[in-house]
């Protein structure tokens, strides 16, 4: 039975009061301001040559030479990992993780039929902070930016080569790998046919948590597949508060809220609220199945 539900989360502006990479900044004494115009510069340079760039992972090339070159020196996967000690995270993070994850555990008339909830963490940004965050008890799967360590001049291993990336068009990639189990299912692969039924989680079944425009691309595969979306601004933001606006009229999300998941607040309800909407039609539908395939009791012939 596929009765998992899925709740899939972006992480900067979503998780993250901020970018991830804040710390790493704090740590070097870089501006943050400066070290991202930079990397916006240099995609623009190259599309007036013709060349096309992936704008949303075009960084992880600054983030390497910055390493070879001294600016961010020693840094590496470990110390990546290390960063995710030191992220703010939202109001709420990780609670609402854990408090979802136990919804149904102990009550037998949904964990009779295999209804769990889990989490994913589905970012343009470092897989490695992620897994060194407090998060990580909770999480189920991350998909985001890998990196191999090379020498640097004075045969350091730091950061060197990109090994995966996810941005914000092959995040729907990332959900279709949900969708079908991989990783959870050995031979499973994202170009697998399998029947609906069969897939490990359904996508009527998915809630997709992010921060904005974006994240479009994802909202829109969710939603148009029976998911559900959900969209966070950080308080008092009213640029980010009209965008989420927006995003709702025009039909890319269900809801929004403020950006603070304690227990009370809209995020927390409205995502709560959502799960066990869900866990009560799968339960419904799988009693519904039983009681359609059972038969009728013998009778003696009169």
């Amino acid at each position: 039975m596929a009765n998992i539900i899925a709740v899939i989360w972006d992480c900067d502006k979503t998780l993250v009061d901020g970018y991830m990479q804040d710390p790493i900044f704090e740590e070097y004494g870089i501006d943050p301001i400066e070290f991202w115009k930079e990397v916006n510069a240099k995609p623009k340079e190259y599309e007036k040559a013709g060349i096309r760039v992936n704008k949303d992972t075009y960084y992880l090339n600054h983030f390497i030479k910055c390493a070879h070159n001294g600016t961010l020196k020693g840094l590496n996967n470990k110390k990546l990992r290390a960063y995710g000690e030191k992220q703010k995270f939202y109001k709420g993070i990780p609670e609402i993780f854990e408090k979802t994850k136990q919804m149904f555990r102990d009550d037998k008339t949904y964990s009779e039929y295999g209804i769990q909830v889990e989490h994913y963490i589905v970012s343009t940004g470092f897989a490695e902070i992620i897994r060194g965050s407090k998060l990580m008890p909770f999480v189920d799967g991350i998909w985001g930016c890998e990196l191999l360590e090379t020498p640097d001049a004075e045969g350091n291993l730091v950061i060197g080569e990109i090994l995966y990336t996810i941005d914000n068009t092959t995040k729907t990639r990332a959900i279709f790998e949900i969708n079908k189990g991989i990783g959870k299912i050995e031979g499973i692969e994202v170009n697998s046919k399998i029947p609906q039924e069969n897939r490990r989680v359904h996508f009527e079944n998915m809630i997709y948590i992010a921060d904005g425009p974006s994240d479009i691309p994802a909202f829109s595969v969710v939603k148009r597949n029976g998911g559900a979306t959900f969209a966070i601004y950080p308080k008092g933001d009213w640029k980010a508060m009209r965008q989420v606006e927006q995003m709702r009229e025009d039909g890319r999300v269900d809801m929004y809220a403020e950006a603070d998941y304690s227990e009370g607040t809209t995020a927390y309800m409205w995502i709560t609220n959502k799960i066990q909407k869900i866990a009560d039609r799968i339960r419904d539908t799988e009693k519904a199945k039983i009681t359609s395939s059972a038969s009728g009791v013998p009778r003696h012939l009169v």
